[in-house]
């Protein structure tokens, strides 16, 4: 008798097509980053040609400049997704395999290393423009969350990223023996939390919706640093709870390991997700200390 909520028959892929021998899909994680982008474009445009929302009613920037800022972010991040999940999660694999590192098609993306892309690329693009840091942050943080959302539902229906075993009634039955071999007896099939939802729900809605009000009812964005502060402090919080129902990655998990701490003191420890996000609450809460109303 197996228990949970069967995993829901969608397919990864919304269609392919056949060329010349060669097969190419549209696979619902594309298509989640490419509306995540496109709706934050247009939240940072609707923000930008609002001037009483700005400090001393100006803008960071232009509408067509966040054009411009969106091609750097796409940039920043691919690269840094990818190299962050190289460097903070698998380097002994990709150290023995260096031409896997650019197949970011077989999957493997770390935010945090995404983040770190974007903050390298928005820093050179602002630097070059001459445009203020602080709004500039304050504008792209409030249009991020879309994209964690749809990701994060990509995830769930990838069947990629669940959460740890569970006996809650919504634990779902995800596809595929890794996921369902939890040390069950008689073939019996496991549910685990569905923490990619998890994530949808607190980074994508609801830290969302209090950046939107903080920036468009509250007037935060006349404070640069104020939003970026409660998106980077927001999101980590976020991971750093759901780490707890999250299956840890494989790589870290063994006999005297079964949670997949990856620092660990005596009966305490931290997924390698918490130890990335606890500098992430750090910096946000500064951010958000520092910030002085213009």
């Amino acid at each position: 008798m197996s228990t949970g909520l069967p995993f829901p028959n969608v397919s990864p892929e919304l269609f392919s097509i056949s060329i010349f021998g060669m097969e190419f899909a549209l696979r619902w994680y594309a298509l989640a980053y490419i509306a995540g982008i496109l709706i934050g474009w247009r939240i940072a445009v609707s923000a930008v040609k609002r001037a009483e929302l700005w400090p001393a009613n100006t803008p960071p920037m232009r509408p067509e400049q966040v054009e411009e800022l969106l091609t750097w972010v796409i940039l920043g991040v691919i690269l840094g997704g990818r190299l962050g999940f190289v460097l903070f999660y698998q380097p002994g694999y990709y150290l023995q395999n260096p031409s896997e590192i650019i197949a970011v098609w077989q999957g493997g993306m770390a935010f945090h290393g995404g983040l770190i892309g974007v903050i390298v690329a928005a820093l050179i693009y602002c630097l070059k423009e001459g445009l203020p840091l602080r709004p500039t942050a304050d504008m792209m943080a409030m249009a991020t969350p879309p994209g964690l959302l749809l990701g994060r539902v990509a995830n769930f229906i990838n069947a990629e990223l669940w959460g740890r075993p569970t006996n809650v009634p919504w634990g779902v039955q995800f596809p595929g023996k890794a996921a369902q071999s939890c040390g069950q007896t008689l073939g019996e099939i496991c549910a685990r939390h569905p923490s990619q939802l998890y994530e949808a729900m607190l980074e994508g809605v609801l830290l969302g919706a209090a950046l939107l009000w903080l920036a468009f009812r509250r007037g935060k964005l006349k404070t640069p640093g104020k939003i970026v502060g409660v998106f980077v402090t927001g999101y980590g919080a976020a991971r750093f709870l759901v780490e707890f129902f999250r299956q840890p990655d494989a790589q870290l998990v063994s006999a005297g390991n079964p949670l997949g701490l990856a620092w660990q003191m005596g009966s305490f420890g931290l997924t390698m997700g918490q130890m990335l996000s606890v500098p992430m609450i750090l910096i946000g809460l500064y951010l958000w200390a520092t910030a002085r109303r213009a």
